[in-house]
């Protein structure tokens, strides 16, 4: 495993999640153009949310014997936690801010530590490396539909 591709890949997610919005005014943001999805700032807002999730649990990875973690409970986040009242630039520099920190974490860590696992919720054992791919794999996935929400809204 190339650990250094993985974590650029990582670090990454940041940028082209800033790019994505680009140019949007806050009512592009908060609107919701496609039925049934969320908006674009909702989008953002369960980026942050889960990434500081995960970084919490690779820690308690690298420093503790299989830790048990329950699932992320996303629509609950959602309704809770006043995502239409956040700001995008301070969602996105959070994001920024704990990718960069874990990066330098992992860059430091031994090879075997990237094998190190904890178990979460329903999903069983998943490694840190599992983890750091899960994470890339997230805002990939989420960045297809603020791509949908732009061409909805008709901004190119």
């Amino acid at each position: 495993m190339d650990f250094n591709a993985l974590l650029a890949e990582y670090l990454a997610g940041g940028t082209n999640l800033r790019s994505a919005v680009s140019g949007m005014s806050r009512e592009q943001l908060i609107s919701r153009p496609v039925p049934g999805k969320w908006s674009t700032l909702e989008v953002v807002c369960h980026l942050n949310d889960t990434d500081a999730n995960i970084c919490h649990r690779l820690k308690r990875v690298l420093s503790e014997e299989r830790p048990v973690f329950e699932r992320v409970k996303p629509d609950l986040m959602q309704a809770a936690l006043a995502y239409h009242d956040r700001d995008v630039e301070e969602e996105l520099a959070l994001f920024e801010l704990g990718r960069s920190q874990m990066a330098r974490i992992l860059r430091v860590s031994r090879p075997d530590a990237w094998e190190r696992a904890g178990v979460v919720g329903d999903r069983g054992d998943k490694t840190v490396t599992q983890m750091v791919e899960g994470a890339v794999w997230h805002v990939a996935h989420h960045l297809a539909f603020i791509v949908e929400k732009r061409r909805a809204l008709g901004i190119a």
